[in-house]
Parts: C-alpha cells; structure tokens; sequence
C-alpha cells in the first residue's frame, strides 16, 4: 500500500534550533470558539464564534508556542482574525497572511493552522474527551489533505508524512489523544510548504479548559517531532 510506505518515511523539511522562527502557527477560523463550562444541556442559541482570544483557538495556539519555547523551537504565532466580519474567503485572507510571514521569515519550515470542529445535529451537540493523566482533554484531528491533479499541491505527500509522525508521537506520548488522520482532497492552503497540516482541536462540544490542556499535549508531542528532524 503506498500509503503505509509513505506514512514511514521522513518529512522533507529538518528543523534549526536557533533564534530562527522554524514553526508558524496560525488561524484561518480564528474566533472559532468553545464551551466556557461543561453544561447539562446543549443550548442552541450559543454562539461558537467569539473575537475574545481567551476563549477561542487563539488560546489553544498559544498552548502549542508555550511547548515549542520550551523545547527551544523559536515559532510565530500569528492571531490575525481572518473569518470576521466575513467568514467567506478566510482562507484566501489567511494565505495572504502566510504567504508575507514566509516571505519575512523564510527559515519558516511548519505552518500549522488550528481550528475546533463541529460535531453534532440541530439538537445534540458531541463532546469528543480523552481522559489523559487525569483530566480531560479534548481529541484531535490531524488534517493533511490531498491532491487529484487540479489543486496545484504537487507535493502534499510530503505534508501526509509530517502529518504521520505527528500523528504517531501524538498517539505513543498521549494513547488517545488523536482521531485518524483526515487525507482528503482539501487544499487548505496546505500547498504553501512541506509541512503545512490543519489540526482541529476538539468541537464545539469541548470546553476551553479541555482545548487548552490538548494544545499543551499535542505542543509536547510536536515539539519531540520537531526535535527528531532536527
């Protein structure tokens, strides 16, 4: 299965540790938000959008950078809103934003966009939960997308690749913690380097609390990735 075979081999980009940024971690849906409490009862009327950054995927990216600083792995991460006022063409807003901060800072080998998913109906709402070290964290999916030809990213093998070691270190550090890999035919900007992946972290379902402590999981766990390709 050349899947499998791909999913061995080694991502096409290696990391410097100096002063560098090597990791940009940005946002299309940036006001992408969550439960601020666990409720009884799914309230319909809740709006999961929210420019506040202590309750949106701003606050799970800033999880992710406090690992990559701890490992030394200088990053940017770049809370620019790109789906406010307009949620139509946030991703055409946020290339232009990763297009210029590769530009600016070319040494940039990983961009990683985190969003949360939604997951449910009109009236239930899922709460996709792993229990790790104690407390609740919030599953993760790791999104590499795929091209049939016409999507202009010839090389998004590579990205499936990153996509698989980060899935596995995920996996062996946190048993749990990550839903299977998405490959699909999705561009999502992932044309812009070799190691562009979306990651969603929880649904809408999760609470803030439980997106924050999976940002600070999977940051481990990329952050031992990062290391390996150094």
């Amino acid at each position: 299965n050349a899947l499998l075979s791909e999913s061995t081999l080694s991502p096409a980009f290696k990391i410097s540790v100096n002063e560098k940024p090597q990791v940009l971690i940005m946002h299309t849906h940036t006001t992408e938000s969550y439960e601020p409490y666990v409720r009884d009862n799914f309230d319909t009327s809740f709006n999961y959008r929210t420019t506040d950054e202590s309750m949106n995927v701003t606050a799970v990216g800033n999880a992710i950078a406090e690992k990559l600083e701890s490992a030394g792995i200088a990053y940017i991460h770049d809370t620019t809103i790109h789906d406010y006022p307009s949620y139509t063409g946030a991703y055409e807003r946020s290339a232009e934003t990763v297009k210029a901060l590769l530009e600016e800072y070319p040494s940039i080998k990983v961009v990683l966009d985190i969003h949360r998913d939604a997951i449910g109906t009109e009236n239930t709402i899922t709460q996709p939960i792993v229990e790790i070290n104690g407390k609740e964290a919030a599953q993760i999916m790791i999104i590499s997308g795929c091209d049939d030809g016409t999507m202009g990213m010839p090389e998004y093998m590579f990205n499936f690749r990153f996509a698989c070691r980060l899935q596995e270190q995920t996996e062996t550090m946190y048993p749990g913690l990550t839903r299977p890999v998405l490959f699909d035919y999705r561009k999502y900007n992932q044309n812009l380097t070799t190691g562009s992946l979306l990651i969603e972290v929880g649904s809408h379902g999760n609470t803030i609390e439980q997106a924050v402590y999976s940002g600070a999981l999977f940051g481990d766990a990329l952050a031992q990735v990062l290391l390996d390709l150094h």
